[in-house]
């Protein structure tokens, strides 16, 4: 008779000795797709020293709690270690070690109702299969630059004064253990629940901005211009905002030296991958080139574009304009912006891959033109060419020796400067009168071209301007959540540190936009005092494990009333009174509510 099988077999853990090392292993098993057989392969769940106790590896800490509680471990193994590193403790608020505790908790607290409000709380958990604790880390990582304004090597001093999400110490080597096990398979499952969180026309600007970079081992950081002029590397990042949930909703890093117009691409096959549908994207002018205009037509997606007042169409229809003093005859205005405007409509076919026809869906351009800013733009013009000419005529009597031709063509654009090939000199000099008619001509004029929309041009104009949001949103990733660097050595770290900049910024957006669209902004100066005013709130731990949150008071009270989150039980001024009242034939009376003796 053949022996039962246990059915807790590949759960049960033993010891596996390699390379003079002894793990905690188990052997589950698997079907080889080639040869359809059975083959079992060790898996580590961390090492063991020579007193049995349990040292927890990554992959114990990476799996989820209902993997973890599976596990059998032998008896006599010390598990101290594994129940105070990961989930193995009942599911609840983080614990205290010492008899006391009195900490810091409220900017906490109000990021922690964020994180649900928002739903990246949820998603998070979704993303990591359930693991709480990790979650509880991301969250602690994504709130301590945001609130204290530091780098990672502070936090575990930080969460000796506040209550942090996270239960354990996140030491410098736990953050870089937890950041590498981050992988793009977690940022595509996390674009995917945030992309279903959106509604439908969501107005989403895209745009991408440099950060410098310490380390010098990353690929994306050996090209670019140092947009800061400092002796470093940098990277671009590209964020995609939502202008109506007012958040970000997707991101990627490209190398430093990518064009806007080259990425474009990929993240239009990322956002379909991620599962993003009828967005409203809004670009700049660095976005605007014919293949891309071309690949957002066969995609049908919607899009406004600034383009180039040099491009084809929009300088065919500045010449259909003709000469004029004050204004174009052909255009209209607008009284509350005070822009002259027009509207064309474009026919545009595009050809696909499989060779079929695809016509442009309301496609069309909006000309605007700013009396007073071609003004201002004409004298500039007047100005530099002033300053240019002088300065062509010193270097040419002085006979200085010119090093670097591009130089002199970039200094002095309005002229075209010949050089002598044996002395280095300037030969001559001599004002490019095609290239400044071209600037008179455009001067005032700038335009945006739409597709797969049917707005009016002052909509259209008023509706791009909302860019300006994403980038105050640039100046908080790098001013208030600290990420004016990039402040890692490798690619697994960084893939992970994104991911957290992602969380974080979820996070202080939403405080920024309650903050900018509430009473809070006549109250506060800015949305960072918001975080300041909740701070003082404690949360108090004694030994007997009975728990307080200590009042909240004055601006406190407002601030969880902008936010609509109910205050904690026992920390709101107002008390409904527990006096018992012999009960009197009739209708019960209601409950007196007592605001003072």
């Amino acid at each position: 008779m053949a022996r039962p099988v246990d059915p807790n077999a590949q759960y049960r853990v033993k010891t596996h000795v390699n390379n003079g090392y002894t793990y905690a292993s188990t052997q589950p098993s698997s079907i080889d797709p080639v040869t359809g057989k059975k083959k079992f392969r060790y898996k580590h769940w961390g090492r063991v020293d020579e007193n049995l106790k349990f040292i927890p590896g990554q992959t114990f800490y990476l799996a989820s709690t209902e993997e973890r509680a599976r596990l059998v471990f032998p008896e006599g193994w010390d598990m101290s270690e594994a129940v105070k590193f990961s989930g193995l403790k009942k599911p609840g608020r983080p614990t205290f070690s010492d008899d006391c505790e009195n900490r810091l908790y409220g900017d906490v607290w109000l990021l922690e109702k964020i994180a649900e409000k928002t739903g990246i709380r949820r998603d998070l958990e979704k993303v990591f299969s359930g693991n709480r604790e990790i979650v509880d880390d991301l969250l602690t990582l994504a709130m301590f630059p945001y609130l204290t304004k530091f780098t990672y090597n502070r936090v575990a001093r930080w969460q000796r004064i506040v209550r942090s999400p996270s239960s354990r110490e996140l030491t410098p080597s736990a953050i870089t253990r937890l950041t590498q096990s981050v992988t793009e398979r977690h940022r595509m499952d996390l674009l995917k629940l945030r992309s279903a969180r959106l509604g439908k026309d969501e107005l989403c600007s895209v745009d991408s901005t440099s950060r410098s970079a310490y380390g010098d081992s990353l690929a994306d950081i050996r090209w670019g211009k140092n947009k800061e002029n400092l002796p470093l590397e940098q990277t671009m990042e590209v964020v995609v905002y939502t202008l109506s949930s007012h958040m970000p909703v997707y991101y990627r890093t490209f190398p430093g030296n990518m064009p806007d117009s080259r990425s474009l691409g990929v993240i239009l096959t990322d956002l379909g991958n991620a599962g993003f549908k009828n967005l409203v994207l809004i670009t700049d002018r660095g976005y605007e080139t014919l293949r891309n205009l071309e690949r957002l037509i066969s995609l049908g997606q919607s899009v406004i574009m600034c383009a180039n007042t040099s491009q084809k169409d929009v300088s065919d229809a500045i010449a259909r304009l003709g000469e004029f003093s004050a204004r174009p005859e052909a255009m209209r205005i607008d009284s509350d912006a005070k822009l002259y405007y027009s509207q064309h409509d474009i026919e545009y076919e595009v050809e696909s891959a499989a060779r079929k026809v695809k016509e442009s869906k309301k496609l069309r351009l909006y000309l605007y033109f700013d009396s007073i800013r071609r003004s201002r733009e004409l004298m500039e013009l007047d100005i530099a060419l002033s300053f240019q000419e002088i300065g062509l005529k010193e270097l040419f009597d002085n006979k200085n020796l010119i090093e670097d031709i591009n130089n002199i063509k970039n200094d002095f654009s309005y002229y075209d400067v010949i050089l002598d090939d044996d002395t280095n000199l300037i030969k001559s000099f001599e004002l490019n009168l095609k290239k400044v008619a071209k600037a008179r001509k455009f001067s005032g004029f700038f335009s945006i071209i739409t597709h797969g929309l049917d707005f009016d041009a002052m909509r259209i104009f008023n509706t791009y301007r909302l860019r300006d949001e994403q980038e105050k949103y640039f100046q908080q990733m790098k001013d208030q959540m600290v990420s004016d660097r990039q402040r890692n050595w490798s690619e697994e770290g960084k893939t992970g540190r994104l991911f957290i900049l992602f969380v974080s910024l979820i996070l202080g957006s939403y405080v920024r936009h309650i903050w900018k669209s509430t009473k809070l902004h006549d109250i506060f100066s800015s949305s960072l005092d918001i975080v300041d005013e909740m701070r003082s709130i404690r949360f108090v731990e004694y030994a007997n494990k009975a728990k307080m949150i200590t009042p909240f008071i004055g601006a406190q009270l407002d601030i969880c009333e902008a936010f609509g989150f109910e205050i904690p039980d026992g920390c709101s001024p107002l008390y409904k009174s527990r006096k018992i009242q012999k009960r009197k034939r009739g209708r019960p009376p209601k409950k007196k509510v007592e605001n003072s003796l």
